[in-house]
């Protein structure tokens, strides 16, 4: 099988027509047109439909594309990996990570790598949305209780727990007490809460905020409670500028660092992978806390 007609073939079923592909590599559109002609003669196989404007996959094409298409990856990083030494650590390093960690621990964490691989060149994108790896062009994911993909592996590098907090000069409530309550997202509806001695409180929002660090920085003002994780509020908690009532309920939070499953994990990846172990050797909440607050 040629891999120039299947690489064609993969770069127009990617982009949805010749045309597209055409004008986003700046390949002829004639010669991806005839790569794919010759293809599908050499395989017996129609692999579009061709319609007067729409050109779609067959149920054969989208097979192969899939298929097709992580095996084409795997070869480039087998040659980029042999060119780059192997094991060496060295070239582009793109990661996405969440608004939170990347707020509070990435800077460090990044900068203590760059020490360390002087060779990679590391590029860190803040975002909470779900990114495409592969269309996106990321070597690495880090993402807080993601959903299950089949298309990615990974590991958990650090685990977290909320707790609900206020600042001292908040009276303590009483079992079914309303508490003014700082939350995060879009909602305003008052949510329950139960605390460390077993009371349960209505926790009435009077201000609704986008992000956790602000969330925090307006319970320290003493506007109202809210539920945060141990790792942000750890270090107010040690030196008293914010009580805690109880745990917050809902499930573990987990971090993720996620990379897809049919690609060559290369060495840059690896060294980042060994470098979170080796920051945070238990992945627990009180160690993030004191990182964070350090």
């Amino acid at each position: 099988m040629d891999l120039l007609a299947l690489a064609d073939f993969t770069l127009v079923a990617r982009h949805g027509g010749f045309g597209r592909a055409a004008r986003a590599t700046g390949r002829p559109k004639a010669t991806l047109s005839r790569r794919v002609a010759e293809l599908e003669a050499s395989l017996a196989l129609r692999l579009f439909e061709r319609g007067a404007r729409v050109l779609t996959l067959t149920q054969e094409g989208r097979a192969l594309a899939e298929r097709a298409g992580a095996l084409l990856t795997e070869l480039d990083e087998t040659a980029a990996a042999i060119a780059a030494g192997g094991s060496r650590a060295r070239g582009r390093l793109r990661i996405s990570a969440p608004l939170l960690f990347s707020q509070t621990a990435m800077g460090k964490v990044a900068a203590s790598f760059a020490r360390k691989y002087p060779e990679v060149r590391l590029a860190v994108t803040t975002e909470d949305r779900a990114v495409d790896m592969v269309e996106e062009g990321y070597d690495l994911v880090i993402r807080v209780n993601p959903d299950p993909d089949e298309s990615l592996v990974g590991r958990i590098v650090l685990r977290d727990r909320l707790v609900v907090v206020a600042s001292p000069d908040l009276p303590r409530p009483a079992d079914g007490a309303t508490v003014p309550a700082v939350l995060r997202g879009a909602g305003d509806r008052a949510e329950a809460w139960t605390l460390a001695d077993g009371a349960r409180v209505a926790a009435a929002p009077v201000l609704v905020l986008s992000s956790l660090v602000m969330v925090r920085d307006a319970v320290r003002a003493g506007i109202g409670a809210a539920r945060l994780p141990v790792s942000l509020v750890g270090h107010d908690l040690a030196a008293g500028r914010l009580v805690r009532w109880g745990d917050g309920a809902g499930p573990e939070i987990a971090l993720w660092a996620l990379y897809p499953s049919r690609r060559l994990l290369s060495a840059r990846v690896s060294a980042f992978l060994d470098h979170l172990k080796e920051t945070f050797p238990t992945g627990q909440p009180e160690e993030l806390a004191a990182f964070v607050g350090g």
